[in-house]
């Protein structure tokens, strides 16, 4: 059975991220170390380290995952920006240390007033520095596929793989793949076919082995639209096929898959439940 999880909120403690993660049915759980629209990163206590251990122990959560703050941009043509983009991932790949979470997935950059391969090569060197400051750092960063909004980078398989061709220590990178992304970004995956024809494309620029996490989100908007708008499994442009296909790929039943769809209340039970309960329901015996 695929390991299947979602984003939960930290709001009142990590521990409460766990809690909500395992009430939803969650085999695993995403959240931010801290507040995703803000620099400034309050301390983790070691009692807030104890507490988050500890729910997960209790409720037999595996693979944590953090997801880092939406102000950092790493292909910034903005001196400072960018300088403290790199500082601000380096913090983000402290805390996820500190509270022993493996991967901090990260939005690749957007080149804005720059261009896309200067914006590709701002991405090499800000992960080179990274690396050189957090040396035996066990944390790891996955750069996600991105629906290519704007000047977003990462939205073609290429885009990722120059970055993991250019940096030095390419063994401390790894790819989460975001299913709304890839199809907004124009990567069919509704038909058997078209589904092989996408991860066949991705294996060949990147390599299938390079993925370390999914996000599993249905997209609001039409294949190609490079438009990043989640929605319900099987509820939106994607239909229930991609998730079918993806649930029942072999190579990818170890490695952890979270959902990131939108919240809120279906009848007397959460969204969660019931994407969750889709996704189950995909899994041939």
């Amino acid at each position: 059975m695929p390991i299947l999880g979602a984003h939960m909120s930290m709001a009142g403690g990590y521990y409460k991220a766990v809690d909500a993660a395992d009430e939803a049915g969650c085999d695993c759980v995403q959240l931010f170390t801290k507040n995703n629209n803000q620099w400034r990163a309050k301390p983790i206590t070691e009692e807030d380290v104890a507490r988050f251990t500890s729910a997960m122990r209790e409720h037999g959560i595996s693979h944590p995952i953090a997801h880092d703050s939406y102000l950092i941009n790493m292909a910034s043509p903005d001196k400072d920006l960018w300088a403290r983009s790199i500082e601000a991932m380096i913090v983000e790949l402290q805390r996820a240390e500190q509270l022993g979470i493996p991967y901090v997935v990260a939005h690749p950059g957007a080149f804005t007033s720059g261009s896309e391969q200067a914006g590709l090569k701002k991405i090499t060197r800000a992960l080179n520095q990274i690396h050189r400051q957090t040396p035996g750092m066990a944390a790891r960063c996955l750069l996600e596929t991105t629906a290519g909004q704007g000047s977003n980078l990462g939205w073609r398989f290429e885009h990722l793989a120059t970055i993991l061709d250019g940096v030095k220590d390419p063994d401390r990178l790894g790819v989460c793949f975001d299913t709304c992304h890839v199809f907004a970004a124009g990567y069919a995956m509704g038909t058997e076919q078209e589904y092989k024809a996408t991860m066949k494309a991705f294996n060949a620029t990147v390599g299938v082995k390079q993925i370390k996490a999914f996000h599993l989100n249905d997209s609001k908007k039409p294949l190609g639209s490079r438009v990043d708008r989640h929605n319900h499994i099987g509820r939106g442009e994607m239909g229930i096929e991609p998730f079918r296909h993806l649930l029942n790929d072999r190579r990818f039943r170890k490695v952890p898959m979270y959902l990131e769809t939108p919240k809120g209340e279906h009848g007397r039970t959460t969204w969660d439940k019931v994407n969750l309960r889709t996704l189950r329901g995909l899994v041939e015996s």
